[in-house]
């Protein structure tokens, strides 16, 4: 039998649609922000970890209502690490962690960071990066719709090669190496008297194995991480230049995050990288202990020969004024002369 549709029927009806709907918009104001951050690296690797935990602080200290899930080894932008950063700043990729010498083919300011031998010690370069010219650098990246949360330290980059024992200036003379697409790099290396080899990450191992090239450069975790002691016999610590990761969340992403919990997201950023950086320079020697157990040979420069090649190298900086800037470039170099 039909009930009648009554005043109070329709009335309890609308008020039931109400309260549903009333829970539901409370639902969604308080629905847990959910965002993806890629890493080029293999989750064991110094910069997984250091993924991983920034996504444990930030959801202890949102109490979970933002959350990051971690995508390693570039599965999120093909290992095309350039477009990645196009990515992050069209709002596909939700945060990125990549390395500086990367983002200085978008904002040329980056690689100040990379001038070869600016920095005497780790204690300079945290300094910098946590200081006023990394404030600097990462609102350059506001332009490309990008919104950068800190820098977090990599050791300094040395040379692998397949024989080539570099212990003086000349050592470097006709060594085949990969570098960056960066032209910083090549620079350096075009000076120094090697053969500069610009090529994309993914394809170092195969021509390392297959001789194409005869080195590559890059801080010791990454010949341990992937492997090329297989295909490398001598580690030289030339220590070059510094590099820095940088983790940043495209606007898009930045924007989606409820402002009450922004303050929170840095907080988990600036502790990720205070304890990343003591880990990342204690275990430096650890790991070339390491790659010396696995076969490689470990070279230093012979006495004066190490002025001898920062002299050279120091001498490419008049080249990247321009690009750098020259206000910044001053204000870079009067910071490493001041700390």
């Amino acid at each position: 039998m039909t009930q009648p549709i009554t005043r109070r029927s329709l009335m309890q009806s609308a008020a039931a649609i109400a309260t549903v709907a009333s829970l539901m918009t409370a639902t969604a104001a308080h629905a847990e922000t959910q965002l993806r951050l890629a890493v080029p690296d293999p989750a064991t690797s110094s910069v997984g970890q250091a993924a991983s935990r920034f996504a444990e602080l930030v959801t202890e200290k949102t109490g979970g209502e933002v959350t990051f899930q971690v995508f390693p080894d570039g599965i999120l932008y093909g290992k095309d690490q350039n477009a990645a950063i196009n990515q992050l700043g069209s709002g596909a990729l939700d945060g990125l962690i990549l390395a500086s010498s990367v983002y200085a083919s978008f904002e040329p300011a980056m690689n100040a960071i990379s001038l070869p031998y600016l920095f005497a010690d780790y204690d300079q370069l945290q300094a910098y990066l946590s200081g006023a010219p990394g404030d600097t650098l990462l609102a350059s990246l506001d332009r490309l719709d990008i919104h950068g949360l800190g820098f977090f330290l990599r050791t300094f980059r040395n040379v692998t090669a397949r024989d080539t024992v570099i212990t003086k200036a000349e050592d470097f003379n006709d060594l085949t190496l990969r570098t960056p697409n960066n032209p910083l790099f090549v620079s350096l290396f075009d000076a120094l008297g090697a053969n500069p080899t610009p090529m994309a990450f993914s394809e170092v191992y195969s021509a390392l194995q297959l001789k194409a090239i005869d080195g590559q450069e890059n801080p010791v975790e990454v010949p341990w991480n992937n492997r090329f002691y297989e295909v490398q016999g001598q580690l030289n610590m030339t220590q070059h230049l510094a590099d820095s990761f940088v983790l940043a969340l495209s606007k898009q992403s930045w924007d989606k995050i409820p402002a009450e919990f922004h303050d929170a997201v840095q907080a988990a950023a600036d502790e990720m990288i205070a304890e990343h950086d003591a880990q990342e320079i204690a275990q430096e020697t650890d790991i070339i202990a390491k790659l010396e157990e696995a076969g490689m040979q470990v070279n230093r420069f012979e006495a004066g020969e190490l002025e001898k090649v920062q002299e050279i190298a120091r001498g490419i900086y008049p080249q990247f004024e321009e690009q750098i800037g020259t206000d910044f470039m001053q204000t870079s170099l009067d910071f490493v002369a001041q700390n």
